[in-house]
């Protein structure tokens, strides 16, 4: 039984640590900006950092156990996608380390880096080898691409600014691609499947990340960053007009989509603050965050109850 549910172990499951990375550099950002405790950051940090290495573990034995399964990931449509995940979550491991313990930092960084412009490069090309119906196209695949606008946040401590701003420019150029290839699926074609719904989620990340990796490079306030900003604002009030596409859904791993692009929000409305000090950006930071915190509860709990009933490393279609 147990070597069953390690076979069928998901890659999916690296969105979680996306989802609580952002949810600790939350905490670290409201604590340095003296609106938190430092305890809630330390806490979670380690925690999250725990569990990754957990599922890093977990992960690794199923390679050497059952190569072919995650062969069958690495090759399929959906779930290629999702080994950007475990590059995305050293990087934001890298960002909440960054001002604890900047080695540490420093290193998650250098392998989040490696391992994520492999899983880009070879992700685009899988793309551009295979022949995809219009109705595979979702919004995880915007996953390898927020990876990329990343990069900067931490990469400007560490690197030159033209290395983040490679990433940058790479991350920017396929989001506005992929968007409007997106769009034309969502308006034109077959409706997101139930398990893809909550990905819809993932539409706020790319602008609202490139914001705070815009503000990181320029250190500029301009019309450009506003532009980002606002954008990503327009998504949150977009997906709070779909809120019928969510009730009834059944649970599925992606339902932590929604959590890691609040996070990104959060942050972006915490960064537009400290840059600016208008007023509204903090009371937005805060209703960002308990929104953001709500749905962290839910899908932890709903998570929780579904490990307890076996219905999460299961056989997937």
């Amino acid at each position: 039984m147990k070597n069953e549910k390690l076979q069928y172990f998901p890659i999916t499951a690296f969105a979680i640590i996306m989802g609580l990375s952002g949810l600790t550099i939350v905490f670290g950002k409201f604590y340095h900006m003296q609106w938190l405790p430092k305890v809630l950051y330390d806490s979670l940090l380690f925690c999250t950092t725990g569990l990754f290495l957990f599922f890093l573990f977990t992960y690794g034995r199923k390679a050497l156990k059952h190569f072919d399964e995650v062969q069958k990931d690495f090759r399929h449509r959906i779930r290629i996608n999702f080994f950007s995940a475990i590059s995305i979550s050293f990087l934001l491991l890298s960002i909440a380390f960054m001002t604890y313990w900047p080695f540490l930092s420093l290193v998650f960084w250098w392998v989040g880096v490696i391992l994520h412009t492999y899983f880009m490069l070879h992700t685009i090309s899988f793309w551009i080898q295979h022949n995809f119906e219009i109705q595979f196209m979702n919004p995880a695949w915007f996953i390898p691409v927020v990876g990329n606008i990343l990069v900067p946040v931490a990469g400007v401590e560490y690197m030159p600014k033209a290395f983040s701003f490679v990433y940058f420019a790479i991350g920017f150029f396929f989001w506005i691609i992929l968007f409007t290839i997106f769009l034309n699926r969502a308006i034109f074609h077959y409706q997101l499947p139930q398990k893809f719904i909550p990905t819809l989620f993932i539409l706020i990340a790319p602008p609202a990340i490139g914001f705070i990796a815009y503000i990181r490079i320029s250190q500029s306030w301009d019309n450009f960053a506003v532009f980002l900003l606002f954008i990503a604002y327009f998504f949150v009030a977009l997906i709070l007009f779909l809120y019928k596409s969510f009730k009834k859904l059944k649970f599925f791993i992606s339902w932590w989509a929604f959590t890691f692009p609040l996070m990104a929000i959060t942050l972006a409305s915490v960064v537009a603050y400290q840059v600016s000090s208008v007023t509204i950006y903090k009371y937005l930071a805060f209703g960002m965050l308990a929104i953001a915190l709500i749905t962290v509860v839910f899908v932890t709990w709903v998570t929780i109850g579904k490990v307890r009933q076996g219905e999460i490393c299961v056989k997937e279609d």
